[in-house]
């Protein structure tokens, strides 16, 4: 019977006939259902977001990475199916988990949202059907976690259901590395579900990964950020190393990048931000301790990085004070509040703590970016200010958080009395009133 199933499964896939449910309508959920109906599968795109689905319905998009045209074409199609009804899955052969996964202030992974959407699959699950989790945890989620709550009403996963684990590695603000093109991990519970799910993944991306379980698919897309936290950490430290030593860092990895083999070149800045970067290695580094292994290189990283917004507020704190003024006081302009250039997306954004640090100091903190009109974070209100309207207000010190395209960054440097770059977007350009990381 199980392989009857398996084997009816992947004719209604290759044939497009299979339903596809997509869980979480974020960054990750939203382009992964867009490109399931492109490819012309009927998928009901579920969230608990209301005001989410009635965009969706109306035709905009709110994803840098799905366009209006294409959002309402497959609209038209009827193919997209938004709902915040979870009985959208009665009739579907596949549900994939796109639900958030943060840490809780205390460093423990928080799977609620993982655990409610499972509870709702868990309804509704049926013989011949494949599960799969995309959002990032630890390894062992699937089989500690997903896998005994699915299986609590009866059906095994492997020879009743298929259940998998295939991690996002969406780029947000990439218009090179899509949805479509970046290539697919995918790791089930035993060869019959990877090899299903490897096969509705090809519908719709290039090129497909197997790996041999749930745990090693979700170790893979850790080891790709521990990668990332770890490196990104190391040039951070080197950055303050050189500061020390009265030398260019940016000079340094220049140079050091010349040499055809054994280095990579990262680049420091004012920390990491982000849902990846400053979480996914954490999940691991977690994990592992449970087990009784300490992963300290990437606590390390982890402290490196997450220091570097205090760095940058002592940076402008010394610029002020070698012209005789105090943070207090001051106005104090960032340029960015996005976690990196070309997104909306703040979360960990390392701007945002500079800002509140500068604050708790006293300064008067204001802020430009072209695609983040306004934050709320704790005791700060505000409203983006062109670069331009900030200028002509009078400011003591422009910080530049994040190097987005659309600033005239030189032009900012011939105008503000005192400069900060943490992002070396005033490369080449000269002045004593420049401060570098």
């Amino acid at each position: 019977m199980r392989y009857t199933a398996g084997v009816r499964l992947l004719d209604k896939i290759r044939s497009r006939d299979a339903r596809v449910s997509v869980i979480g309508l974020g960054y990750v959920g939203f382009p992964l259902a867009i490109e399931f109906a492109e490819a012309g599968f009927v998928t009901a795109a579920i969230d608990v977001d209301a005001c989410k689905i009635a965009r969706i319905e109306r035709g905009e998009s709110y994803s840098a990475t799905v366009s209006g045209e294409t959002l309402e074409a497959v609209m038209r199609s009827g193919r997209l199916r938004p709902t915040t009804d979870f009985a959208a899955m009665a009739d579907v052969d596949s549900m994939h988990i796109c639900v958030p996964t943060p840490l809780r202030p205390t460093g423990v992974p928080d799977l609620s949202f993982v655990v409610s959407a499972v509870d709702e699959i868990v309804k509704r699950l049926r013989p011949g059907q494949l599960v799969v989790l995309e959002s990032t945890t630890y390894p062992g989620t699937v089989q500690e976690v997903v896998r005994p709550k699915l299986e609590a009403g009866g059906l095994r996963a492997g020879p009743d259901f298929h259940l998998a684990f295939s991690p996002e590695r969406i780029d947000l603000g990439n218009a090179t590395w899509t949805t479509r093109n970046i290539p697919r991990v995918v790791g089930g519970v035993d060869d019959e579900s990877t090899r299903v799910a490897a096969e509705l993944y090809r519908q719709i991306v290039e090129t497909v990964i197997k790996v041999s379980s749930t745990t090693a698919a979700e170790m893979v897309k850790l080891a790709e950020n521990a990668f990332r936290a770890v490196n990104i950490g190391l040039v951070n430290e080197l950055a303050l190393a050189c500061r020390t030593f009265g030398v260019d860092v940016r000079e340094i990895i220049d140079a050091a990048k010349s040499k055809p083999f054994g280095y990579m070149p990262f680049q420091p800045g004012p920390g990491v931000g982000g849902h990846c970067i400053p979480v996914d290695p954490f999940y691991l580094s977690w994990k592992a301790s449970r087990g009784g292994f300490q992963c300290r290189i990437i606590e390390s990283a982890g402290r490196v990085n997450a220091s570097m917004p205090q760095h940058v507020v002592d940076l402008v704190d010394e610029a002020l004070n070698r012209r005789a003024q105090a943070v207090r006081g001051s106005r104090v302009h960032l340029l960015g509040m996005a976690y990196k250039p070309g997104v909306d997306d703040t979360r960990g954004s390392p701007a945002i703590d500079i800002a509140l640090m500068l604050h708790d100091r006293g300064a008067t903190v204001s802020y430009s970016d072209p695609f983040v009109p306004s934050i709320a974070e704790g005791p700060l209100r505000l409203d983006a200010l062109p670069v331009d309207d900030a200028l002509r207000a009078g400011i003591d010190c422009a910080v530049i958080t994040t190097d987005h395209q659309e600033v005239d960054y030189p032009d900012l440097a011939t105008r503000a009395p005192l400069v900060v770059d943490t992002r070396n977007a005033l490369k080449g350009v000269a002045g004593e009133h420049i401060v570098r990381l």
